[in-house]
Formats: structure tokens, C-alpha cells, sequence
């Protein structure tokens, strides 16, 4: 007797509020996301943008929603969302086809037509882990759009067992309905250096307040203590918000994806000093590139970077300090455990995690 053939779910990616060039590691997500969608026969997916991110999705069918300009900031993004919900008539006729709707950047505005199951993509609560950190816009803001929304959908996926413990622990969902899909790393893009490294220590990270850069830039003050040569090399958007720093501190901000790839080839070592990451693909980039990292013992990095990486107390100067130190001396050591344990994060499994969670809400 023919076994019945699960149905190909048909999924509307709803990545309205998408600001192309300034969301980090969800922006990554979701372009990898897409591009592993676009090769498979399991599902039928289309992703609908704003005008300003119009070509994001590569080869996946894409559809422009007319009128809604992304933009980065809490206001802006509520801004865009008001514009989505007096044209949620029209999106929804858009969905009509589709019997999932998938919100990769977590925020689901509008809803789905009624009937059509929801998915949610949350990638951490540190709002509630550290909500000192927040403004009380912003803590509204996630309240109603990542709280709110999680506990009403049909499936939540994440990134890590640390997030998925914090999103069941937090919100009291049911644990069966949140899934975790670990971030990957396309290691065909780095290639491993082992030879000697230049005197400069690398973190790549958004200038915002969990990212820890205050603490990490005093430790670098007592590591040079004994490594005066060592310079700080900081990349990513907002660093401006740090204010003034040392003269041995290079704040690069933006920076190229091949800029970047060379900084990870030649850097002595990646420091991560992050108070808080619902995944945290940086370290991992680093290790695909042959990279000693050094990095916090905090959320769920010590899950990501496993036994190569030497970890410390991010809010511990000294400790941060200590670990770096460490790092510099024995770097070389981590070097075939680093490469393997990039190779054991890919987007072919983050994608498998995806479909499977769409055909099992297409399926009710």
C-alpha cells in the first residue's frame, strides 16, 4: 500500500520589516534561509520585502510590497508595521495561495488569513534576561510583537537550546512547539590560515550595550600590558555610539564581507565578550577561517564554540583579560577543533529544521 506523500507546504516569507544592510545576524539568517529554500522540491516558498530591500531573496520568487520603506530604528519599525496594518487587506490577498506564513524576523504584522498557520522566528528574549538594557519603547515594542506573537503561534523557532530554554522558561509555551534551528556556516567562503597572525585582536560586533565593548577594551588595556603591540580592531554598524576611545583602538565600522574575511584570516585572535547571544555566528566564522577565538562563557556561546575556544567571564575584566592572554599563547592548539566545529554548524540543516517545522503546521 502507497504510503500518502505529506503535502509540499506553501509558504509566504513575510519579511516586511526587513532593513537590508543594518539587522546583523538576522539578515544573514534570513538571506541563507532564502537561498537554501530556493533548491529545495519540499517547499514552495515566496518572499514578500519592502521596497527597499527589493532583491534580497536571490533565486527565491519574491514579491515587492508597494508603500512600506524599512527602516532601523523602534519608531521607524513601528512606522513600517502602521503602514502594513492599513494595507494587511491586501498583503493577506497576496498570502492566498500560501498555507504557512513564516516571519523570519519575528515580528508577524499583518497576521495571517484566518486559518493559515503562523511561524514565528525568535531568536532570543534577552529583553527579559537583561531588560536594564532596553528603553521602555523598545520593551513595549517586544512585549506586544515578540511576546505576544510567540505565545499565539503555531510554531517557534529559534536558534539554539539556550534561547529555546529562555523563550519556554519566559513565556510558558509549550516546549513541543518551539524548535531550534542552529545557525550555519558556509566554510566554502573562509579559508583556514595557520601561518603567522598580525598584532591586532578582532571583534566584529554591532556597538550595542550587550556586545560588552566598554569591558572589553579595558582588559585589552592590561593585556597590553604585556603585549603592547597589540592593537583593538572593531567592525560593525553603531560604533560610533562608543564614544571616544584609545588611539590603539581601529574603529573600522562597516565593513566588506571580504575586508572582513581578511581581518579573520590575519587577526592573532577573535575576541567575543557579548553578555548575551541567542546564537552568535562570529566565533564560528573566525574558526573556519583558522582563528584562535576567546570568547564570553555567557547565553549560548559556550554551545556554539564547544571545546575550541578558551571562554571567560564577560563581566570580569580581568577574566576577559585572562582569556585573551590564554588565547594569544595557545591559539595554535584550537586550530583543527576550531575548523571542525564550524563545519558541524551548516545552512543545509538550519534549512532541513525550517521545512520540517513548515510541513508539520501545514499539516495542522
Amino acid at each position: 500500500m502507497a504510503v500518502p506523500r505529506t503535502p509540499v507546504p506553501r509558504v509566504a516569507l513575510s519579511m516586511l520589516t526587513l532593513v537590508r544592510g543594518g539587522m546583523g545576524g538576522s539578515e544573514t539568517y534570513a538571506r541563507e534561509l532564502t537561498a537554501q529554500l530556493a533548491g529545495s522540491d519540499r517547499v514552495d516558498a515566496v518572499a514578500y520585502v519592502p521596497e527597499a530591500a527589493a532583491g534580497f531573496s536571490g533565486a527565491l520568487p519574491e514579491r515587492v510590497v508597494p508603500g512600506l520603506d524599512g527602516r532601523g530604528s523602534t519608531l521607524q519599525r513601528i512606522s513600517t508595521l502602521a503602514s502594513a496594518s492599513l494595507k494587511a487587506g491586501s498583503i493577506r490577498s497576496m498570502w492566498a495561495d500560501h498555507n504557512v506564513v513564516h516571519y523570519p524576523f519575528t515580528v508577524a504584522v499583518p497576521s495571517p488569513p484566518k486559518g493559515v498557520p503562523l511561524v514565528q522566528t525568535l531568536f532570543d528574549v534577552q529583553h527579559l534576561d537583561l531588560p536594564e538594557l532596553f528603553t521602555r519603547v523598545e520593551l513595549a515594542f517586544r512585549s506586544r510583537y515578540y511576546e505576544g506573537v510567540a505565545k499565539r503561534a503555531d510554531l517557534v523557532i529559534t536558534i539554539s537550546e539556550f534561547a529555546r530554554q529562555q523563550i519556554v522558561s519566559h513565556l510558558g509555551i509549550d516546549p513541543d512547539r518551539v524548535v531550534v534551528a542552529p545557525l550555519g556556516v558556509d566554510t566554502s567562503q573562509y579559508v583556514p590560515f595557520r601561518g603567522e597572525r598580525k598584532p591586532f585582536v578582532l571583534y566584529p560586533a554591532r556597538g550595542w550595550a550587550h556586545k560588552n565593548h566598554t569591558r572589553l577594551v579595558a582588559a585589552m588595556e592590561l593585556v597590553r600590558q604585556r603585549h603592547p603591540e597589540l592593537t583593538l580592531v572593531l567592525t560593525g554598524g553603531a560604533l560610533d555610539q562608543l564614544g571616544e576611545l584609545p588611539s590603539w583602538v581601529d574603529r573600522r565600522g562597516l565593513v566588506s564581507l571580504d575586508e572582513l574575511h581578511e581581518l579573520y584570516r590575519s587577526a592573532s585572535l577573535v575576541a567575543f565578550p557579548s553578555l548575551y547571544e541567542g546564537f552568535g555566528l562570529p566565533p564560528l566564522e573566525a574558526m573556519a577561517s583558522g582563528c584562535p577565538v576567546a570568547a564570553a562563557d555567557s547565553g549560548s556561546l559556550p554551545e556554539v564554540v564547544g571545546d575550541a575556544a578558551v571562554l571567560f567571564d564577560a563581566r570580569d575584566v580581568e577574566s576577559i583579560a585572562s582569556g585573551i592572554l590564554t588565547a594569544l599563547e595557545r591559539g595554535g592548539d584550537f586550530y583543527e577543533a576550531g575548523l571542525a566545529q564550524a563545519a558541524s554548524f551548516t545552512w543545509e540543516r538550519c534549512a532541513e529544521v525550517h521545512i520540517e517545522a513548515y510541513e508539520r503546521a501545514a499539516a495542522g
